[in-house]
């Protein structure tokens, strides 16, 4: 269920209800998941009669009207974004309110043609004089997104940033996450970079909050962009030939290359496996050799797999993200592989640190950060999730 398997999880229901027919929150639990299941089948049937026409061309933003009541950010005539801009939009958020949606669609329409021009490995050099922070996941944290931005700097290309997937869901920000780091990713198109997680999904956004959000502060029709969009993001990023970043991990098989990275067709929904699905899902572990993942899905890798995958990609280590870590950072297998974590006291109730990293082009040796959570307004966590979720499937 919480791999957004409905049917499969309908069946078992099914069972437990014939087993304990008496039994009223498994009743409960059949009946939503049997409405999720029919709900998703139509839709289905709708994006079949589509054919897979884009979001974009349905839109007439030119024709969205900003109403004389709006007094927040806007975009200028030719839809430029701005660091004047920048700056009104996260104040704007900071204080709840919402970004217009022509603005939005403004956004979501020119990030969407971006990332579709940039490559699933994105290959980059820092001079020796340079350097750049890693964050890892955010998960709808807006204010402790400000406080990052706080702490290190805003984005500029001197001050570079790479941002390591999921973005959204479980906070209830993320729709100010996510429409700050695509603003900051039109303004610095070559030094701020942004890489796919596993909650960049439908599947993961149906049930963990990012879709009810989307649909709660704006439309249907602006989740299914915000989902074309999304399997435009990258899949990994190699900085000086050295250092590979991804958000889960490495491979279920020995073997894979980084021309293989490069050749993966992006533009889809994760599959169930394989090495684009092992990159958004999989886990370092301690024992040598791999195990079946505790999440369900890839796997988890242990040192010695991640000592043939360097060595026979010339690489020195990885970082990569998707756990939460007491100390907002984990340094493991010999120093080869580094997890970072960004989003502090995690749904409110973890009480772990958050971490960002730098590297310096002249030695690539990793600087970790760590800072503590910031106050938010009165929203819980997982205040927009499934209902599914929301009656305790967790």
């Amino acid at each position: 269920m919480a791999l957004g398997k409905f049917k499969a999880a309908l069946k078992d229901y099914e069972t437990v209800v014939k087993v304990r027919p008496n039994d009223k929150d498994a009743k409960l639990k059949y009946q939503e998941c049997s409405k999720i299941v029919k709900q998703k089948a139509f839709e289905r049937a709708i994006a079949s009669d589509e054919l897979k026409r884009s979001v974009v061309d349905s839109l007439d933003i030119e024709s969205m009207t900003i109403e004389e009541d709006y007094s927040g950010p806007k975009l200028d005539e030719g839809g430029k974004i701005t660091m004047k801009f920048m700056k009104e939009m996260m104040s704007w958020f900071k204080g709840q309110k919402k970004l217009h949606r022509k603005c939005a669609y403004q956004i979501l329409v020119q990030v969407k043609e971006l990332l579709s021009k940039l490559p699933s490995l994105v290959e980059i050099t820092i001079k020796e004089t340079e350097k750049i922070t890693i964050c890892g996941d955010t998960h709808g944290q807006f204010y402790d997104l400000l406080n990052i931005f706080e702490l290190n700097g805003l984005p500029s290309e001197t001050n570079p940033y790479l941002f390591n997937g999921d973005f959204v869901d479980r906070g209830s920000f993320s729709v100010e996450v996510i429409l700050t780091l695509f603003g900051f990713k039109l303004l610095f198109p070559d030094c701020f970079y942004l890489l796919r997680g596993n909650h960049e999904t439908d599947n993961m956004n149906q049930m963990y909050g990012f879709e009810g959000e989307v649909k709660a502060k704006y439309t249907a029709q602006m989740f299914e962009l915000f989902s074309e969009v999304f399997q435009w993001l990258p899949l990994a990023q190699s900085i000086n030939g050295k250092v590979l970043v991804m958000h889960g991990g490495l491979f279920s098989e020995d073997g894979v290359t980084l021309d293989d990275i490069r050749k993966i067709n992006r533009n889809r929904q994760p599959p169930d496996s394989g090495p684009m699905c092992d990159l958004l899902w999989s886990d370092p572990q301690a024992p040598d050799g791999r195990s079946v993942s505790k999440r369900g899905v890839s796997c988890q890798f242990g040192p010695d797999v991640t000592k043939r995958f360097l060595e026979q990609n010339q690489l020195d280590y990885i970082i990569r993200s998707h756990e939460m870590k007491s100390e907002g950072y984990e340094v493991t297998h010999n120093g080869q592989c580094i997890t970072v974590f960004s989003a502090p006291n995690y749904c409110d109730q973890m009480g772990n640190k958050g971490a960002y990293i730098h590297l310096r082009g002249s030695d690539l040796k990793p600087e970790f950060h760590q800072f503590t959570a910031v106050p938010h307004p009165n929203v819980q966590p997982m205040a927009y999730a499934n209902s599914l979720m929301q009656m305790g499937m967790m």
